[in-house]
């Protein structure tokens, strides 16, 4: 089995992408498996090439060092970077434009706020379809109207109105109705950068990722990640939700509020405390104690693992 850990460099990492990635790790050496280290570098304006180095220093200091570990091109090969994998989205993309799943979106924001749903549980906003059927008349005379403001359309992803469903590793059986549930999401901006739902798909698939251990945040997003993997003839792999790390007003960690980041951490404990802290947060230790990376595979569990979210800088004793 293979296992991965997937960082954006937009920022430090923070309490909450330690605890993804260390779990992570866990699960697949627990299991005898690889773990391998992908950087998800698309947002070319956020994602900064000093973050990922610093990223990479952050779980080498942590212990956690990835199977496709580059000694000689710093740790890791040009081909885990997202921002050299163009070519392997292009040839996604046009597998499913050629199979009439992909059409033009000349939507601007204020017209996805105006006319799509919030879904009733998460605040997920889900699309409306105003661009799904236009006549090649209607389409015309948007890409003229885009054209004038020098903008392109964006790409949207033709869903289907069916039941979706899978079994989590953590939270369990799993299903929604992909077109009433989720809606047709952007699989290529109007500015041709490929969209999230679609590499990490190809990425996963490609690199032969077996197990996928990541936030429940991303729950609802998997039946449509599971909708891709269908269509472009691959395997999905197994999932595993967690628990989200919450601050004291009860937010998800984030590097856009600096909350708790490495930084903080590697000047305030060792990295046998954060190891211990985490599992302990996560429900694998009863107590909290300094921990080796060796000791946490063996205490790693993931029938102890909690379901609800985490109060951590409470519980850490930070605030």
């Amino acid at each position: 089995m293979r296992g991965r850990f997937a960082p954006s460099p937009s920022g430090r990492m923070h309490l909450g992408n330690v605890y993804s990635a260390l779990l992570s790790y866990l699960s697949a050496h627990k299991k005898g498996g690889e773990w391998i280290l992908r950087v998800e570098d698309l947002d070319r304006q956020r994602c900064k090439k000093e973050y990922s180095a610093q990223l990479l220093d952050d779980l080498l200091w942590l212990g956690l060092k990835w199977d496709n570990f580059s000694p000689t091109q710093g740790g890791l090969a040009p081909e885990f970077y997202q921002s050299n994998r163009d070519s392997f989205y292009i040839k996604a993309f046009d597998s499913l434009c050629g199979q009439g799943l992909v059409y033009d979106c000349f939507c601007n924001r204020a017209d996805l706020l105006a006319s799509s749903a919030p879904h009733p549980t998460d605040g997920h906003f889900i699309y409306s379809g105003k661009c799904r059927n236009l006549s090649e008349n209607e389409k015309s005379i948007l890409w003229k109207k885009l054209a004038s403001e020098n903008r392109a359309p964006a790409k949207r992803i033709r869903l289907e109105n069916r039941e979706v469903s899978f079994v989590d590793g953590h939270f369990g059986f799993q299903s929604c109705n992909l077109e009433r549930d989720f809606g047709d999401f952007i699989i290529r901006r109007g500015d041709d950068n490929f969209a999230y739902q679609l590499a990490v798909v190809v990425d996963d698939a490609l690199m032969a990722v077996t197990e996928i251990v990541r936030g429940r945040d991303l729950l609802t997003s998997t039946p449509c990640q599971i909708f891709i993997y269908e269509k472009l003839g691959f395997k999905a792999p197994e999932f595993y939700h967690l628990p989200l790390l919450l601050s004291t007003d009860g937010r998800r960690l984030s590097k856009r509020d600096r909350d708790i980041d490495m930084g903080f951490l590697r000047q305030n404990f060792s990295r046998e405390e954060i190891l211990g802290k985490i599992l302990f947060l996560s429900g694998c230790l009863e107590k909290e104690e300094k921990i080796s990376i060796d000791d946490a595979v063996e205490a790693f569990d993931w029938k102890k693992v909690k379901t609800e979210d985490i109060f951590a800088e409470t519980l850490l004793g930070l605030k």
